[in-house]
């Protein structure tokens, strides 16, 4: 009789100790914040080094990740890969809408990292994934934008009431005063139709009207360069995720010694650290040749005209270069 009374205890025991960590686990959950990134990795390097940030970043739930625009199916195929690499498979993979405006290329240049993920794996919608996610969880999630806005624009168009119930859009778009490779002081031969806008004005126009709360962070802010030391640093580090930076940057390369742009990565920090780069209100209208105006009237989002690249450095490498989380 001792005996079964000391095992009773023992499994008392156990089961409360496994009772406490789930409900600790389930609090954790409830205190993170959930998010979808929307991207066209593949292209430019930036946005591995986006995913890369979310994948070591704690304070967030990935609900899942969806390929933008252009050979939608290759760019899931390249997130199936880099999930599998970085032991993060419990995150879905959706796949967005394929469209190739007429005179704009999308040329991979990671397309032969993406040859190397599954062929046979069939993906959701992407824009139905999304609204599921948003009926799921009614103004709770984070939505990404790091990529052309083409799976935005259809959510929209399918179901905007459901849309509107995102607890907010962090994208990376638009140029207020500051164009491609232009300092923040001195003279500036003005701003550009920055790439994400441009692939997709239609779509952007209406991501920009649609009453969500908006956070953009333009070519203003967001040109800060992954220089060759911080280079060196990342991929010596041979963890999963760094070795798998390392692949897709030197396809993105080519042999050459080029310097990153970290745009996307930017969005991700601003999303976890609002600090990193400071907002202001301001009212901006996406014209017909996918420019980002500047308007009077009530402010339809929260912008980031300027950015430290110190201390976003200081942010972005420790958790790039750290082992992987414990979750």
């Amino acid at each position: 009789m001792r005996l079964i009374s000391g095992a009773c205890t023992v499994c008392l025991l156990l089961s409360s100790s496994v009772s406490a960590q789930t409900e600790t686990s389930a609090s954790r959950a409830n205190t993170l914040e959930k998010i979808i990134i929307d991207t066209d990795i593949g292209n430019d390097i930036d946005d591995a080094f986006a995913v890369g940030l979310g994948l070591r970043s704690p304070e967030f739930q990935i609900l899942g990740i969806s390929s933008a625009w252009g050979d939608t199916h290759l760019r899931a195929r390249l997130l199936s890969r880099f999930l599998k690499e970085t032991d993060r498979t419990d995150i879905p993979v959706a796949m967005g809408i394929t469209k190739h405006p007429a005179g704009k290329l999308d040329t991979l240049s990671q397309a032969a990292y993406a040859e190397g993920g599954p062929s046979g794996q069939t993906y959701p919608n992407a824009v139905d994934f999304l609204l599921d996610q948003i009926r799921r969880y009614p103004g709770e999630i984070t939505l990404l934008a790091i990529g052309p806005e083409t799976n935005l624009g259809a959510a929209i168009d399918r179901d905007a009431a459901t849309f509107r119930k995102l607890k907010r859009i962090v994208l990376m778009g638009g140029s207020v005063y500051r164009g491609y490779s232009q300092f923040n002081y001195g003279k500036t031969h003005g701003t550009d139709p920055e790439w994400n806008i441009l692939c997709d004005i239609q779509a952007a126009q209406k991501v920009f009207s649609s009453g969500v709360p908006l956070y953009v962070m333009p070519l203003d802010s967001t040109q800060i360069k992954l220089q060759e030391l911080e280079r060196a640093e990342i991929f010596k580090a041979g963890t999963a995720l760094t070795d798998a930076l390392l692949v897709l940057y030197t396809q993105w390369a080519r042999g050459t010694t080029q310097t990153p742009t970290l745009f996307d990565a930017v969005v991700v920090a601003y999303a976890s650290h609002p600090e990193l780069c400071p907002t202001e209100p301001m009212r901006l209208r996406v014209d017909d040749q996918g420019y980002t105006r500047v308007e009077t009237g009530a402010p339809n989002a929260q912008v980031c005209l300027r950015s430290s690249s110190d201390q976003f450095l200081e942010f972005f490498m420790p958790r790039i270069v750290a082992p992987r989380f414990i979750w």
